[in-house]
Formats: C-alpha cells, sequence, structure tokens
C-alpha cells in the first residue's frame, strides 16, 4: 500500500498533521484479528478502541446492515420514524436499568455525554431551577473530546490546552479506594463537600461508574456510587452514568453500575452497541428527567440513522447468542495470572484487571516507533498512551491470543 496520501493529507486523532507518528496499513478484519496490506494479521488488544467487543466483521451484523441498506439507508428522524430504531428501543427496554425508557439516539459517545448534559439543564429550567445550570465530575474523568464532554474530563487530563474556551465545571477528588479493595467513608468526602457547596448551582453530577477509562484507567470502589446516588438525591441533583465505554460486558456486568445496584437519571451508552461496525450512541433518560422537558433541544443530521439501528440490533442477538459472560471470567483469569509478575518490573507502578480489561501503570511509555516494532514483532496491536500500557481484547479472543498479548504488554512496559 501507498502511504503517500496518508501522509501528506489525513490527520490522525492526537497526531500531528505535519510529522505524523508511523501508522500501518489495514485491509481486512475478522474475530479478534486485523489483517494488514500485506497479510499481516496482528491480534487486536483493544478492541479498535474499546467497541469491537464480540470481535470484527461479526457476519450477522455486516448482513443486517446490507439488507438495510437497501431499503432505507437514512431518514432524517425529524417528523419521521422507522423499524429499526423502533425495533431498538424495543430491545433496550429488556436491557436497560429500569427505568431508563427514553432513548435518543445520538451519532457519537461525546455527542451522548452532549446532550446528557443538555438534558439535566433542561430539566432544571423546566423544574423551575434555571440557575442550576453547572455539572460536578470526577477529577481522573474522561467523557469525549466535544467541549461540553471536554469541560467535564479531567481538568489536568489531556484537554488542559482548551481551558480558556470549556465551561467551567466542578470537581471532586478521584476516588481512591480500590474496587477490590476495603471501602472507607472518607473516600467521599471530597464529593460531599462539592455537593454541599454548589447543591444551588448543580444540574447534574456524572462520572463513568467503576471504571475510568481515558484518563485514568482506574477501577473504584462500588460503595462509592451507592453514596452518589443518595447524596444526588437528597440534593435534587440528577445523576449521569457515562457507560459508553463499560457497556454491554465489558467490566463483567452488562453495564458497571450494576456493580453497585443503583440507577443513574441519565446514562450513556455507545461503543459495542454497534459490535464495532459504525457509530451509533445513546443518552437515555427516566421519566422523571424526560416528562418536563417540552421539546429537547437537539438533533443530529444522523439522528437515528436506520443502518446503525440495524447494527445495533444485530449486535444485541450476537450478545444473546453466546455466553459472553463466561468468555468476560475466563479473560479477567487469564489477564491476572499473566499481568501479576509485572509487579515486580522496574518501570510498572501498579497492575490493575477488571473484566476484558487489563492494565499496567508505567513510569514511561515506548515511543511511537518502538511501540510499532513490538507490534509488528509479537502480532499484537497495542496503543499505550499516557502512563497505560493496556488491553482490552475482544471477547471472543482465545487463551493463546490472550498469552500473544499479555507478553507483547510486558514487551512494552519494558521497552524503555
Amino acid at each position: 500500500m501507498d502511504y503517500t496520501v496518508d501522509r501528506a493529507n489525513l490527520w490522525h486523532p492526537y497526531a500531528s498533521a505535519v510529522a505524523p507518528p508511523p501508522v500501518l496499513g489495514a485491509s481486512a478484519s475478522d474475530g479478534a484479528y486485523i489483517t494488514l496490506d500485506d497479510g499481516t494479521r496482528l491480534i487486536d488488544g483493544i478492541s479498535s478502541w474499546w467497541c469491537a467487543a464480540h470481535g470484527h466483521s461479526r457476519p450477522e451484523v455486516v448482513e443486517a446492515i446490507r439488507r438495510q441498506a437497501q431499503e432505507l439507508p437514512h431518514v432524517m428522524f425529524a417528523g419521521f420514524t422507522h423499524r429499526p430504531a423502533m425495533e431498538l428501543a424495543e430491545r433496550l427496554n429488556a436491557l436497560m436499568p429500569r427505568g431508563l425508557n427514553h432513548y435518543f439516539y445520538a451519532d457519537s459517545g461525546s455527542i451522548a455525554v452532549e446532550c446528557a448534559l443538555k438534558m439535566a439543564i433542561q430539566y432544571q429550567a423546566a423544574t423551575g431551577h434555571p440557575e442550576r445550570s453547572r455539572i460536578a465530575a470526577l477529577k481522573g474523568g474522561y467523557h469525549g473530546d466535544t467541549v461540553g464532554a471536554m469541560a467535564v474530563s479531567d481538568p489536568g487530563g489531556m484537554h488542559r490546552i482548551f481551558h480558556g474556551i470549556l465551561p467551567q465545571q466542578f470537581f471532586a477528588e478521584r476516588p481512591s479506594c480500590r474496587f477490590d479493595g476495603d471501602w472507607d467513608d472518607a473516600d467521599f468526602a471530597s464529593m460531599e463537600t462539592l455537593l454541599d457547596e454548589h447543591e444551588d448551582k448543580l444540574a447534574a453530577v456524572i462520572v463513568e461508574p467503576i471504571f475510568q477509562g481515558a484518563n485514568a484507567m482506574w477501577f473504584y470502589h462500588p460503595e462509592y456510587l451507592r453514596k452518589l446516588r443518595a447524596a444526588c438525591t437528597a440534593r435534587g441533583i440528577l445523576l449521569i452514568f457515562d457507560e459508553i465505554a463499560t457497556g454491554f460486558g465489558r467490566t463483567g456486568r452488562l453495564f458497571a453500575s450494576e456493580y453497585a445496584g443503583v440507577t443513574p437519571d441519565i446514562m450513556t451508552i455507545g461503543k459495542a452497541l454497534t459490535a464495532g461496525t459504525v457509530s451509533l450512541a445513546i443518552a437515555a433518560a427516566s421519566d422523571r428527567v424526560a416528562a418536563p422537558i417540552q421539546a429537547f433541544l437537539h438533533g443530529p443530521t444522523f439522528m437515528a440513522n436506520p443502518l446503525a439501528c440495524a447494527a445495533a440490533c444485530a449486535s444485541l442477538d450476537v450478545l444473546d447468542s453466546y455466553d459472553w459472560e463466561s468468555e468476560v471470567a475466563r479473560i479477567e483469569r487469564h489477564l491476572k495470572a499473566a499481568l501479576a509478575p509485572c509487579r515486580d518490573c522496574p518501570n510498572v507502578r501498579d497492575v490493575r484487571v477488571l473484566g476484558a480489561v487489563g492494565v499496567l501503570e508505567v513510569d514511561r511509555i515506548p515511543s511511537p516507533e518502538t511501540t510499532q516494532r513490538i507490534v509488528l514483532e509479537t502480532g499484537v496491536w497495542l496503543r499505550p498512551y499516557d502512563r497505560f500500557v493496556y488491553t482490552m481484547p475482544p471477547f471472543v479472543t482465545d487463551n493463546a491470543a490472550l498469552d500473544r498479548i499479555t507478553s507483547a504488554m510486558r514487551c512494552l512496559a519494558n521497552a524503555v
């Protein structure tokens, strides 16, 4: 493959346009593998940014998209509805936390977060509290790359350069009690103080339940969510769970919030929703939130795209077709056993595993050039960033491939 056009014209994510890092030419994908243009097959250790949970190119999903493309590729959702959108809503009714039954179909995870924030603010205004227009969030959080989503992501994280244009929100300290550790009530003190001080300004609190993703790669104790639910309810503040990365089994439960047994007022889902084929995300709201809002002020052009809705329905069929819970539990056991010895590596600060997520927190990550060399040598696609070497493999990844993934992670952690 000739990369001339790529190097001259294409601007890749989190990269320079004029001095880009190395890239690999992908030509096909199937199951847990990505095939390069020269025929090399790489194990996809991160599910193509966490979305291909059931493996690449699931034939059921591809066929659903093909059929839908022959009937109705797209129609605006203002004034129209269609079968795939309604079918998806019916499917979600059986899966979502009880009471979250109003689905706003967005076109990406970041936009679903924007919608959730706007819903919360419109709800407060509609119920007589227009002064409640600010949001509380957690340090270490990540909610997307659009302006509203960046504003509720870690203020010291990757978006800090945009501080000047972002709405100024409130942040509590990141929970420090580990998911599998002991709970300490002091861990909630920062959030409780924030809520007490700014109660009359806050429309909502938004958090990634249990698993803080891109900015922290951290698993925290479920009791934090139970405390947060009670505190928000007592103060009339809405609670938003961002399950875009955690939903549909990634942490070992269908939704990570199930570990705490609490339900938010609004929840965002995406990524694995369409099995890594086309972009679709959803902001789901309760009756309490939806009823007072006479007209929600948001309308994406490709909202409820029929191809995406058909893909999501097929993806949910795939979810029902195999014992994904057992597969995720198998991956968790394998990652725990294989990564535990990394605690003795001089460059490794911590090892964390939950469900189909394995994290090596390191002092330094290798350069893009070194990373690409190790990727090609090991045949495993991983993309370390900040201080994390991590894996979030497809649930269909077999044990032999997991051995190769964890071996590649060790190579990357030791390559500095």
